[in-house]
This record gives structure tokens, C-alpha cells and sequence, in this order.
């Protein structure tokens, strides 16, 4: 079977008007099918230069493939069954500055380029010490950012739109705050900084579609209904929904609900970021490290199993929605929605992909609920915190692969020399949490109690212990 590549039919291809952090599942199967949408309608006609994050990544498969790949959409949208597949054609070329560190900052002469999308994990925006404008490159993305504007002011050019994708709080706010600092510690010029603080517009935003990836269990058929051979197809939902909160003229220059697509700008995201990360990701990173302890592979088999569906309904109900501070009847309709997306059948979401990064994700997605819970019931909430210490059990690395950044996972490694005070080692990490998990009343003793737990009984028995407490 031939190969998806250029000479299988005629494309159109566009200049380059965005550069992408990253070339991973998500992005392609967002940002990138978004801009295709745009293109399809004469309202963007651009394509993205994507910009690989880490020296090992999906850059020379891409370009095996002419940067091209198929996004399938499969599931239930407006009640309607979507089933559709689409060659994309919005990824021009894939930089490595690992390999080719002088055609990154070549990127900088572009004037077509004014829009900066990245989604480089949600450890991805983070400050790294050490880094330096003379390094080639430096390790953090936002370093390799500021050197890339460093560049652009120095050759007088127009500063960017900068639209962060990754899964944290503020993230755009976050960026710059990092940005700023390396500028600070570089001895750049307060002319630079000007520049970036007029020029440069920096945007927080929120993202939702499940995206399970490249369907690894129906890629041979897949393939055949095609007609071409696909390494990289990317499976998602039909489902999707991007607020971006920033000035109106991202409306124009990124004109993506003009396309019909389900994009807000707005000058608030708040109370759409909470009631996202907390009804779609919480239940998520809280299932996962359960739900794998239990020999379960998939979103579809947690919402299917019996005692598993149990868990996320109590979850949603005792846990998550009252710590809220959105109408009830609000986050109830919403929560149903996500449970039906939850039980897509078209949808492989497997627990192992969403387990990437667990420990940044538990930090931004459930610990703000745990705390709250606290706070404010006087005792902990069950489900959570059995998340918690399935997350540290899962971190031994015996039962599942594990991949997280390197300083986590030394930190467990290290950790778990001690069994014994495992719990307390980890949960009084202020690097892993930002504060000491010890001195919430009641949480290390309860962690240590859910870990024995899930040791000797099994997760599936304390699921079913917790479930009836909870009726």
C-alpha cells in the first residue's frame, strides 16, 4: 500500500503564518485541523511551521509523510453520529533546533509570522535554570522562546500573538512571567522589554477535545478504507471548544469562529477554565491511576464497568460540583455531557496516554478540589485521595511505564528506595506540589492507609468500599 505522501493527489498549501511548539497527537488534531478548516474557507490561508520541543520527537516521520497525516473524527455531536476522515495539509515543515538551531531563529525574519501556538505538555512552561541566550538551544520552551524574540527585536520586526495550549492555569500569563525573567537574567535591553510588553500580545487559553491518538487497534483498517499507508492518523472526538482570553483583534487576524468553529475570545476565561479543568480533566487524572490498578485500559471500560461508573458519578456528585462556585444546575448539565464523551465507543482513549505528566496534572486538576475539600468539609475527599496514593503506587514504575519529566521521576525513584516513608517523602515535596501535602490534616495518614490498601486488597475492592460509603 502507498505511503500518504504529495504525489497522492493534489493539495493546496499555504505560506507560513504560525509557528507551533509542538507536533504531538493534540496539536495536529486540533490547531492544525482548525487552521485547515479556516483554509477551506478562504478566512485564513496560512499554514503552520511546527517547532520540536524535545531532541526526540515526530519530526522525521512527518517528513516521511511530507508532513501530511489523516484526522479521523468519530462520536456523537448535537446528538448527530460523526464519522468522517481528512487529509491535513497545514503542517509545512518540522524544525529540530536540536539538529538545525540556526533555521529556528531563521524563523524570526518571517514577517507572514505573527501567530505562536504551543502545547509542550504541561510541564512544558516552566523555568529552567541554567538556561542561556548563547545556548543551541536552550532546554525550556520558554527559553528557545525568548531567544526567538530576541531575535525578532533585534531585527525591528513586529512582535506576535501568543496562544499557549498547554493545561495550565493562566498559562499564557505564566509564559511571559518566564519569558520576562530570562530576559532579566540575560541582561536584554529595556528596549527589548518594552517592545515585548507593547508588541507582543501574550494570551491565555483553554482547550477541549479528547484526542485518544493514533488508533493503534484499527490502523490496518483504517489504512485499507484510505487507501494509503498512515503512521501518524490521530483519532479524535468531534467535539472541541478553545477560549482564548485576549483583545479582539485575535478575532481577525485568527479568524477561527468566523470558520464556524466553537472558538470564544473573551476578556474572562475563568469561569470556563474551572468548570473544564476540574468536570473534564479531574475526572480523568482522578480515574486513571485506579482505574489501571484495576487492570482497566480505557475511558470506555471505566465508564462501562460497574463499580468503576459508580466512582466517577459519586466523584462528579460529592466532589467535584460542590467546590464549584458555578450555578449547580449548570455544572450537572455539563457533567452529563462529559460522561457521554466519556462513553464514546468510537474512541480508544486509552489510561496510559492520559497518564503522561501525571503529577503536573493532579497538581492543577485535583489538588485545588482536595485542599478546597478540606477546607472547607473538615475531611478529605475519598475518591481524590485514593487517586493520589494509586498516582505515588503507580510512580514505583513496576507496573506501568512511566513518563513524566526526569526531575519527577528521580524524585520518586529516590523515594521508593524507602518504602516506608514513601508517602511522606513525596507528599512533603513543595517541588512536586508547591507546598507541603503533610500539613493537611489527616492526608499522609489516609495516603498511607489507601496505599496498604491498594497493595493487599486491590484497587477494585477499595472502588467498591468507597461506592457504598458514598450511597
Amino acid at each position: 500500500m502507498k505511503k500518504l505522501n504529495k504525489e497522492l493527489q493534489e493539495f493546496t498549501f499555504y505560506p507560513e503564518k504560525v509557528i507551533q511548539f509542538g507536533e504531538g497527537n493534540f496539536l495536529r488534531a486540533f490547531v492544525d485541523w482548525q487552521i485547515q478548516q479556516m483554509n477551506k474557507k478562504d478566512l485564513f490561508n496560512g499554514s503552520a511551521v511546527v517547532v520540536q520541543p524535545i531532541a526526540q520527537g515526530l519530526g522525521k516521520m512527518l517528513a516521511e509523510q511530507d508532513y501530511l497525516y489523516t484526522v479521523i473524527l468519530e462520536g456523537l455531536l448535537n446528538g448527530e453520529t460523526v464519522a468522517s476522515s481528512e487529509i491535513i495539509t497545514t503542517v509545512n515543515r518540522v524544525i529540530n533546533p536540536y539538529e538545525s538551531y540556526q533555521d529556528y531563529l531563521a524563523l524570526a525574519e518571517n514577517d507572514d509570522l505573527e501567530i505562536i501556538l504551543s502545547n509542550t505538555t504541561e510541564a512544558g512552561i516552566a523555568y529552567h535554570a541554567g538556561d542561556q541566550l548563547n545556548d543551541t538551544p536552550p532546554t525550556s520552551f520558554p527559553a528557545k522562546l525568548t531567544a526567538l524574540l530576541a531575535k525578532r527585536f533585534d531585527l525591528g520586526k513586529k512582535g506576535f500573538t501568543i496562544i499557549p495550549c498547554e493545561l495550565i492555569d493562566r498559562n499564557g500569563e505564566k509564559l511571559k512571567e518566564i519569558v520576562l525573567r530570562y530576559a532579566k537574567e540575560w541582561n536584554l535591553s529595556a528596549d527589548f522589554t518594552t517592545w515585548l510588553e507593547n508588541e507582543n500580545t501574550f494570551c491565555c487559553s483553554l482547550v477541549d477535545r479528547i484526542v485518544p491518538g493514533y488508533p493503534r487497534d484499527r490502523a490496518a483498517e483504517l489504512n485499507e478504507k484510505h487507501g494509503y499507508e498512515d503512521n501518524l492518523m490521530v483519532k479524535a472526538e468531534p467535539f472541541m471548544l478553545w477560549v482564548i482570553e485576549g483583545p479582539e483583534k485575535v478575532k481577525e487576524i485568527f479568524p477561527l469562529a468566523k470558520a464556524g468553529l466553537n472558538v470564544i475570545v473573551t476578556d474572562d476565561m475563568t469561569p470556563y477554565r474551572e468548570r473544564k479543568v476540574h468536570l473534564l480533566n479531574g475526572p480523568h487524572t482522578c480515574m486513571v491511576p485506579i482505574a489501571r490498578l484495576a487492570g482497566l485500559e480505557t475511558v470506555e471500560e471505566v465508564m462501562l464497568d460497574p463499580d468503576f461508573s459508580v466512582l466517577v458519578n459519586n466523584l462528579f456528585n460529592q466532589e467535584l460540583i460542590p467546590m464549584l462556585s458555578l450555578p449547580k444546575d449548570e455544572l450537572e448539565v455539563y457533567a452529563e455531557q462529559i460522561k457521554e464523551r466519556f462513553k464514546n465507543p468510537f474512541v480508544r482513549h486509552e489510561l496510559s496516554s492520559i497518564a503522561l505528566n501525571s503529577v503536573s496534572k493532579f497538581k492543577a486538576r485535583l489538588l485545588p478540589i482536595l485542599l478546597r475539600f478540606a477546607k472547607t468539609q473538615g475531611k478529605l475527599p475519598h475518591y481524590i485521595t485514593l487517586a493520589l496514593a494509586a498516582l505515588i503506587l503507580n510512580y514505583r514504575g513496576d507496573k506501568f511505564e512511566v513518563h513524566d519529566d526526569e526531575e519527577v521521576m528521580a524524585t520518586f525513584k529516590a523515594a521508593w528506595e524507602n518504602p516506608a516513608t514513601v508517602a511522606s517523602t513525596i507528599l512533603s515535596n513543595t517541588a512536586l506540589w508547591g507546598e507541603d501535602l503533610t500539613a493537611v490534616p489527616g492526608l499522609l495518614a489516609t495516603v498511607e492507609k489507601d496505599l496498604q490498601g491498594l497493595e493487599t486488597t486491590g484497587a477494585l475492592a477499595l472502588v467498591q468500599a468507597f461506592n457504598q460509603e458514598g450511597e
